[in-house]
């Protein structure tokens, strides 16, 4: 490896100079806000940071941490360490923007995750006759989006065999280790896009998140590669298609295990999947105001369930359908015991899954049949069964852990403010009846007052769908006694609406929308400082308003109808 010098070093020659952008279908394959159309702008690391106290997490010796107000007047934890590190150089040559032919290059990862001491095998396939390893920590770095942090050597690269696919349709790659990565104290914790760089130009990401298994911060940034890989069609398999005649897609011959032992498509942000669309905007703003973050995968939350205790929120960000059993359990608990939760999408813990182990690691392999006749585990385990969690034999509608709950896709629709008096929007100058103009895209939830749910949840804002008769709602409530509380943004769009910047290409992550973009995120300052500070119901309980806004009929329309069979 070539790591950079003490002072941070410089960018690696750029691939191709950003000679021109990345055509928007080579990036992003559908993401949560790819048709939107969103703008473009940035924003500078806020001003005057007003200490009020220095802290360490309770009962930890770790890092520093200081609650800091924020010019808005939240006050919110920040972590000394991640305000230095997003100050640190930053460069757009993470992007990628060679257009290449299918399989020219592509690879994946022996882990979904990191720690340091630990050695990252790299398995490449690709038509150049060597191949190296760009690393870049992603974050703020003055609104660029990433950090250059080391490069390998190039090392001799080759085509490897075809994938092997069983009789479950699961697509797995017996390919050699091209190379290793050894993770150092020299990554610090965070999400990371591994750019491999073919000796002809070829591009293509590996995502990989470096964990630290012993933070005590205030939030987590959670990844949702189950769910990336549940919609992987790499390989012609995906746990929603299989092949069909006439070269098209099938439901009926879909994959009912999909395994990590495989790489994300190239036209799907360049092997990123959808941590650019539906998580990196997110996170571009969490860095930006520094705040005390950890960093894992949701395939961690299943691994180390115990570990979610030790902190404050759980960020569950813009697609994360499929939840095992290990990490639901582990965050009702958690919710129950003070640990709030905020779903800023839609669709969040839909469908149960199985973890089991490949060949070449633990937890490798996802298991979802999303049908109880076919699943071999249903009459001896009955609770395990990977059908949908809302149906038997599971029976566990994923509203009585976060609220609402999926309705359907295909929303174009205004988010409409019901309750402009709430805690979240503090400081958004707003009133009742304010729209924010298609706002709603995709996928959307509410919530069902006859289905199974808190019963104290507030709707804070309703939004009616066009053409479906149904609503997305933002709901919000908080667990008895001393319990967390959970906030579900409703609509899959919302994570790629707090974007605001400028200065990466639009084609990658569009810019702000106009009286949007600012009001959200200005809400989400709240949720920074009602989440980040202890349990949300130290501020007093949710009082239940969804009983004003569900009347007659609707208190029960809509209600799962809409799911779509795939």
């Amino acid at each position: 490896m070539q790591p950079l010098p003490p002072d941070g070093g410089s960018d690696p020659p750029p691939t191709s100079a950003l000679r021109r952008l990345l055509n928007r279908r080579e990036f992003l394959q559908l993401s949560a806000f790819g048709a939107a159309g969103l703008a473009a702008g940035t924003r500078a690391h806020p001003k005057g940071r007003v200490p009020a106290r220095a802290r360490r997490p309770a009962g930890a010796a770790g890092p520093l941490v200081e609650d800091t107000v924020l010019p808005s007047g939240v006050t919110v934890p920040t972590a000394p360490w991640l305000i230095a590190e997003n100050a640190k150089t930053g460069t757009l040559n993470w992007i990628c923007n060679h257009v290449q032919p299918n399989h020219a290059l592509e690879g994946f990862a022996s882990q979904v995750s990191a720690v340091p001491g630990d050695d990252v095998a790299l398995f490449v396939n690709t038509t150049a006759r060597a191949v190296q390893a760009q690393v870049y920590r992603m974050g703020y770095y003055q609104g660029l989006g990433g950090r250059f942090l080391l490069q390998t050597d190039f090392v001799s690269a080759t085509a490897q065999p075809p994938p092997v696919t069983n009789s479950l349709g699961t697509v797995s790659c017996p390919w050699k280790p091209t190379m290793t990565l050894n993770i150092t104290k020299d990554w610090p914790p965070g999400c990371y896009l591994l750019k491999l760089v073919g000796s002809g130009g070829e591009e293509q990401f590996v995502p990989l998140t470096i964990r630290n298994d012993a933070s005590m911060a205030s939030y987590v940034f959670q990844n949702s590669v189950t769910t990336w890989q549940a919609y992987n069609l790499w390989g012609s398999y995906s746990l929603y298609y299989g092949p069909g005649s006439g070269g098209g897609q099938n439901f009926a011959s879909r994959a009912r295990v999909v395994s990590f032992d495989r790489p994300y498509p190239q036209n799907w942000a360049s092997g990123a999947a959808d941590f650019v669309g539906n998580e990196l905007p997110l996170l571009f703003q969490l860095e930006r105001l520094g705040l005390d973050l950890t960093y894992w995968t949701d395939v961690d939350l299943h691994t180390r369930p115990q570990l979610l205790m030790n902190h404050r929120c759980l960020f569950s960000l813009g697609h994360d359908e499929y939840w095992s059993q290990p990490m639901r359990q582990a965050a009702a608990q958690a919710n129950a015991n003070g640990v709030n939760l905020a779903f800023l999408g839609a669709n969040a813990c839909y469908r149960q899954i199985r973890m089991e182990a490949s060949s070449i690691g633990p937890n490798r392999l996802e298991v979802c049949y999303k049908s109880s006749s076919e699943d071999p585990l249903t009459r001896e385990s009955p609770e395990l069964t990977t059908v949908n969690w809302g149906q038997a034999p599971v029976n566990q509608p994923e509203s009585t852990l976060i609220g609402s709950m999926y309705q359907s896709v295909g929303a174009k629709a205004d988010t409409v403010v019901t309750d402009a008096s709430s805690w979240f929007f503090d400081g958004c100058n707003l009133k009742d009846g304010h729209a924010f103009p298609q706002s709603i895209l995709g996928e959307y939830d509410r919530y069902v007052p006859s289905f199974p749910g808190p019963r104290n949840a507030d709707v804070l804002a309703h939004s009616p769908v066009p053409g479906q008769s149904n609503w997305s709602d933002i709901t919000y409530f908080t667990a008895p006694g001393n319990g967390g509380g959970v906030l579900a943004s409703g609509s899959a769009s919302f994570v790629g609406q707090l974007s605001t910047t400028g200065t990466i290409p639009p084609l990658v992550i569009p810019g702000p929308i106009p009286g949007i973009s600012d009001v959200f995120n200005r809400a989400m300052e709240n949720v920074y400082g009602r989440f980040g500070l202890g349990p949300a119901s130290s501020y007093g309980s949710s009082g239940g308003n969804w009983s004003a806004v569900y009347t007659g009929a609707a208190a029960s329309a809509g209600s799962a109808a809409g799911t779509p069979a795939a």
